[in-house]
């Protein structure tokens, strides 16, 4: 009789143990899903003479930004991509990736920066150096935020 009362007791602590994990999973698949929700969307243009830059950014509750750049400059080929970076302060340092409209099997990948001021954001020109295949700013360099073309404005989204 003992080892009856025994086995039963050992075959619930297995099942209430199994009920736990799948509870665990199911609360981490929860946190999941809500992690990668975004925490906020915007969107930017910038008009300079005939040029138009689009920008819609999404910002990441871990702080990390992603999104679209699209650049339409006046006699040359549209480019068309993507943006991924995170603030340092005031300013957006991010990575943009990025095909041309006459060359769509061809990806190239330059680095930006975008200083923010209020609701506007602004593209900064800074000397950039290559290393191993990858282009970057060059260090101890200033990235110049005042004598600039492109100043973006925030836009509506319109239900992007």
């Amino acid at each position: 009789m003992k080892k009856i009362i025994m086995f039963g007791v050992l075959f619930a602590l297995v099942g209430l143990q199994s009920c736990k994990k799948e509870q665990k999973q199911e609360t981490t698949d929860d946190s999941q899903a809500q992690s990668e929700i975004p925490a906020n969307a915007n969107c930017y243009e910038a008009v300079y003479e005939k040029d138009t830059l689009n920008l819609s950014t999404i910002t990441e509750k871990d702080g990390k930004i992603s999104g679209r750049l699209v650049m339409n400059v006046s006699g040359e080929p549209l480019r068309d991509g993507k943006i991924e970076g995170k603030f340092k302060g005031d300013t957006l340092f991010c990575a943009y990736t990025f095909t041309l409209a006459s060359q769509k099997e061809v990806t190239h990948k330059n680095p930006m920066a975008f200083l923010k001021k209020g609701n506007e954001l602004i593209l900064g020109n800074g000397e950039i150096e290559m290393y191993l295949g990858a282009s970057y700013f060059k260090k101890r360099k200033p990235i110049d935020f005042e004598k600039v073309k492109y100043h973006f404005t925030a836009t509506d989204c319109g239900g992007e």
